[in-house]
C-alpha cells in the first residue's frame, strides 16, 4: 500500500470494481462472491462511489481530493449522463469515438471528457478535438500518428501511456520493457503532453487480485520518472470491481461505469 501526504487529489473512474459497502454480494457454490449492484438513483450511486474513494484514500493516508473519478458512459444514453451532471459530476469517459461524437453534442459544453478505450488510428483525427485527455496511447506508432495529426490540427493533447503489466495477449499496451526502451522517443514527440500511465488488470473474482498489478504500474512510473527526469504524476487504474484497491496503491484517476449507471445492456456489435 502506498502512503501519501494529505495533498489535493482527484479520482477518475471507468468501469471499476466496487467494494462490499458499495454493492451487495451473494456467493456461488464454493464461496466465490458475486457483485450485485443495488437499484438506486445515479446520484445515490455517485455518492457511494465517492465515499468508497474517500475511505480507501484515508486508509492509505491520502486526500480524496487528489483522486478524480471518471464516470464511464460507454453504451449509456445521454439522459443517463444528464442525471449524473444534475448530481454535480462533470468528468466522463468514453471508449468509442463514434459513440462520443453522437453523445457529446447532446450535452452541455462545460463537461469534461476523457477517452479510455482502444484508439484506432483511423479515428484519431475525429477523436482528438473531443477529449481533454487520452488514457490509452498503447504503442509508439499510435503516439506518432497522434503527434502528426495534432500538428496538422494545431492541438496539444494530454495523454497517458497504456501499459500491459500483466502480459496478457488479449490486451493492448506497452510491455514495461518496451516502454522503457521507447520512452525517450515518446518524450521527444513535441505535440504530446505525457502525464502518466494507465493499466487494466486481468479480470478476477477478488478485487485484491488486482493489487499486484497496480503496484507494478506505480513502481514502473517511479523508475521512469527517475531515469528520464520526467513528471508522470497521473496513474489511471481501477474500475468498478477494484477501484478502492487502486486508490490505496496510488491511483489519481479511477474509471467507473457500472457502479454509477447500472448494468449495461448488450448492443448489436458488442462482444
Amino acid at each position: 500500500m502506498i502512503a501519501r501526504g494529505q495533498n489535493a487529489c482527484r479520482i477518475c473512474v471507468f468501469d471499476c470494481r466496487a467494494s462490499a459497502s458499495l454493492v451487495e454480494t451473494n456467493e456461488l457454490a464454493g464461496g466465490a462472491p458475486v457483485l450485485q449492484f443495488p437499484v438506486n438513483s445515479i446520484a445515490e450511486n455517485l455518492e457511494r462511489v465517492r465515499e468508497q474513494i474517500a475511505q480507501a484514500g484515508a486508509k492509505a493516508g491520502r486526500n480524496a481530493k487528489d483522486i478524480e473519478l471518471v464516470a464511464i458512459t460507454k453504451t449509456y444514453p445521454a439522459d443517463k449522463v444528464r442525471e449524473a451532471i444534475e448530481a454535480g459530476h462533470t468528468l466522463f469517459g468514453e471508449s468509442r469515438v463514434q459513440e462520443a461524437r453522437a453523445k457529446i453534442p447532446e450535452l452541455q459544453s462545460n463537461i469534461r471528457w476523457h477517452f479510455v478505450g482502444h484508439l484506432q488510428k483511423n479515428k484519431v483525427r475525429q477523436g482528438l478535438p473531443l477529449f481533454e485527455m487520452i488514457h490509452s496511447v498503447d504503442s509508439l506508432p499510435l503516439a506518432e500518428d497522434i503527434n502528426r495529426i495534432s500538428h496538422e490540427e494545431a492541438l496539444h493533447p494530454r495523454v497517458l501511456l497504456e501499459v500491459n503489466v500483466s502480459g496478457e495477449g488479449s490486451k493492448f499496451g506497452f510491455s514495461p520493457e518496451r516502454l522503457r526502451d521507447q520512452m525517450e522517443t515518446l518524450l521527444a514527440l513535441p505535440r504530446l503532453s505525457i502525464l502518466g500511465l494507465m493499466t487494466i488488470p486481468p479480470l478476477a473474482e477478488e478485487a485484491e487480485a488486482s493489487r499486484k498489478y497496480f503496484i507494478q504500474l506505480r513502481e514502473l512510473r517511479d523508475r521512469l520518472q527517475t531515469e528520464f527526469r520526467v513528471d508522470l504524476a497521473q496513474l489511471s487504474m481501477g474500475m468498478t470491481q477494484d477501484f478502492p484497491i487502486a486508490v490505496e496503491e496510488g491511483a489519481t484517476l479511477v474509471r467507473v461505469g457500472t457502479a454509477i449507471f447500472g448494468e449495461r445492456r448488450a448492443r448489436k456489435g458488442d462482444l
